[in-house]
């Protein structure tokens, strides 16, 4: 792949609102609640990728990936469709075993191919669920090796970014908690990244996406050139799009 310092979101209000795409050198993170809209973004991303004939690996652990939308998005012909779908490698993990197995398809896939583009979509929900079995017998040893592992993961996605100029995306879930302001007596509600250190560290580009009954927007949260600002949008059936444009 030549190399690059962006490479582009899919969507050019997107592109203008980071100032060109995604940085290809480190690892993106975009983090929200459900249907906040993290899986049109990935998908927004690859199939802009695979249009352009450039392999994108894509770790799924939700079945977020869904060809319907990406022949939406896409919008060309039956045989064009096809030849960009395969230069998608789907990776479909139902485990947090099974995740670190897909980690090592990627390598092997990354040391072989030229590879564009790599999405895990998302990196922390099976990983949620193993801690969560560790939590719940109150394992101390396996609480560490899970958090240990997660850990390699990022290391190795940001290793990847670094050294190969390969652009990672990765998606993340959020978890509430309520504080109660001793002052006022006011409730208070925090909303967090699960795994939230690990993943701050990692990612050098933090992306939070809100979604409050139907008004979405996008917050720039961390970045290294650009501002913390923020953009409303709405998803269309070719990508996404500002709000209030049309």
């Amino acid at each position: 792949m030549a190399k690059e310092s962006k490479i582009s979101a899919g969507s050019f209000d997107l592109n203008k609102f980071l100032f060109g795409g995604y940085e290809t050198d480190i690892i993106t993170t975009l983090y929200g609640p459900g249907g906040s809209g993290k899986s049109n973004f990935c998908v927004l991303t690859a199939t802009s990728q695979a249009r352009k004939g450039n392999k994108v690996i894509f770790i799924d652990t939700e079945g977020g990936f869904s060809s319907d939308r990406f022949k939406q998005i896409h919008q060309g012909t039956k045989e064009e469709i096809e030849t960009s779908l395969q230069n998608i490698l789907i990776l479909k993990p139902t485990s947090f075993k099974e995740q670190q197995k897909a980690f090592q398809q990627m390598l092997t896939h990354v040391k072989k191919e030229s590879i564009s583009l790599i999405i895990i979509d998302s990196i922390a929900m099976l990983y949620r669920l193993e801690l969560g079995d560790a939590i719940s017998t109150n394992d101390s040893e396996k609480i560490s090796a899970v958090n240990r592992k997660l850990a390699n993961q990022l290391r190795t996605l940001n290793e990847i970014a670094r050294k190969q100029n390969i652009p990672v995306i990765v998606t993340n879930q959020v978890y509430a908690t309520f504080t109660q302001n001793q002052e006022d007596k006011n409730t208070e509600r925090q909303v967090s990244m699960v795994g939230g250190d690990l993943l701050k560290y990692w990612s050098k580009c933090l992306i939070e996406l809100k979604n409050n009954y139907g008004k979405r927007k996008i917050v720039l949260k961390k970045h290294r050139s650009l501002p913390i600002k923020e953009l409303a949008f709405e998803i269309i059936n070719s990508g996404i799009r500002k709000r209030g444009l049309f």
